[in-house]
């Protein structure tokens, strides 16, 4: 199979899909693999690192997507990227559709088959590629938040871990999957007073026998939104419902009730958010201020560690990739449910029942019958 791998041109996204070593792998497994020069340089892979395990360079994206049967990205195809689509071609990526009924309509009109990095399962039904950037987007979070608190950054000038006499910052973490534990416990290490809000009963029960006196855990909802808002300098939202829009957990009205100079890290902003005044930053521009609120909600935060990125979530996807360069997509497919739960669209139809739910629109029911999830 031809394989292609283009230069991400999101804003301030420094990812890559594939390192030179897995490249190496599909080389060896007998398939093409074209690069755009560029296109690792931001994770820090030269042009020359990928041909000399025998990719292809090209020039600009036009003869990857031309040439390519499947293409591998990091981020949800750009509109000038989704000209360059076809029918009968593979898209293997973050799609995060949910909130972008437009890109869900170019990407119907290119006949593409997209399959969704956020909604691929595991045979425990685990998220495996989701994992990797929830784990670093919720560290990285943590240093966010610490940063937007500054008074140069137009926080409230407030120490996470506060001083010899000088109480520590207190921080609500909403949420207690993969983003909202390592959020708490980076914000914790930190030396902040950290609260998390987590729906779940038995998820609550899991966090709190494990990170007893590290941080605490509460149920969510709006008493628990009610008491502790305005007491607190940083809020994180890690709420995540796979595949579908987040729901807005705090209103546009509760920024009254909170201090000013406080803070808001929307971590689920490429699901749209979870804030009711969230809207999509930029790491060149990660802040605006509303009701005095510092609001940080840039869409691809792990894009900010490219590095440490690519490489984890790379890893986590080759498995998938090789399966399907050698098996095809309808046999890599119908071979492993887990990986047929992240199509998404096929041959200008809408298979993911969470985005048609999300933007009121039909979908068809999968056209696998998977016998097992591989993980």
């Amino acid at each position: 199979m031809i394989i292609g791998l283009p230069r991400e041109i999101k804003a301030q996204e420094y990812r890559v899909a594939l390192m030179p070593e897995q490249v190496a792998s599909l080389r060896k497994a007998g398939h093409e693999v074209l690069v755009e020069r560029g296109a690792g340089v931001g994770s820090g892979f030269e042009d020359e690192d990928y041909q000399t395990v025998g990719a292809e360079l090209v020039d600009g994206a036009e003869p990857v997507f031309k040439r390519a049967e499947l293409i591998v990205k990091v981020k949800e195809p750009q509109p000038r990227e989704c000209e360059l689509l076809r029918a009968g071609q593979v898209l293997f990526t973050y799609l995060h559709l949910a909130p972008d009924a437009s890109l869900v309509d170019r990407l119907l009109a290119t006949g593409v088959t997209a399959i969704a990095y956020e909604t691929v399962r595991d045979a425990e039904g685990r998220l495996p590629l989701l994992f990797p950037m929830s784990e670093i987007a919720g560290r990285v979070a943590a240093q966010a938040a610490a940063r937007c608190l500054e008074k140069n950054a137009g926080g409230r000038g407030v120490l996470l871990a506060g001083a010899t006499g000088v109480t520590p910052a207190r921080v609500l973490v909403l949420g207690g999957g993969v983003v909202g534990l390592n959020a708490a416990r980076i914000l914790a290490g930190m030396g902040a007073l950290v609260t998390v809000l987590e729906a779940a009963e038995g998820r609550r029960k899991q966090l709190q026998a494990e990170w007893e006196g590290v941080f605490e855990v509460e149920p969510s909802g709006e008493s628990g939104l009610a008491k502790h808002l305005p007491e607190v300098e940083v809020v994180v939202g890690a709420v995540l419902v796979p595949g579908d829009a987040s729901p807005k957990l705090i209103k546009r009205a509760d920024l009254k009730r909170m201090k000013s100079g406080s803070v808001l890290v929307d971590v689920a902003i490429d699901q749209g958010g979870c804030f009711e005044s969230s809207r999509p930053t930029t790491h060149d521009q990660p802040t605006y201020i509303e009701e005095g609120v510092v609001h940080y909600c840039v869409a691809n935060i792990p894009g900010a560690v490219p590095r440490t990125a690519t490489a984890a979530l790379s890893r986590a996807t080759f498995p998938y990739i090789s399966a399907i360069a050698s098996e095809g997509w309808l046999q890599a497919l119908s071979a492993d449910a887990g990986l047929a739960a992240g199509l998404s669209v096929s041959g200008g139809k809408l298979y993911c029942p969470a985005v048609a739910r999300a933007q009121g629109r039909a979908y068809e029911a999968s056209p696998f019958v998977p016998t097992t999830a591989k993980g």
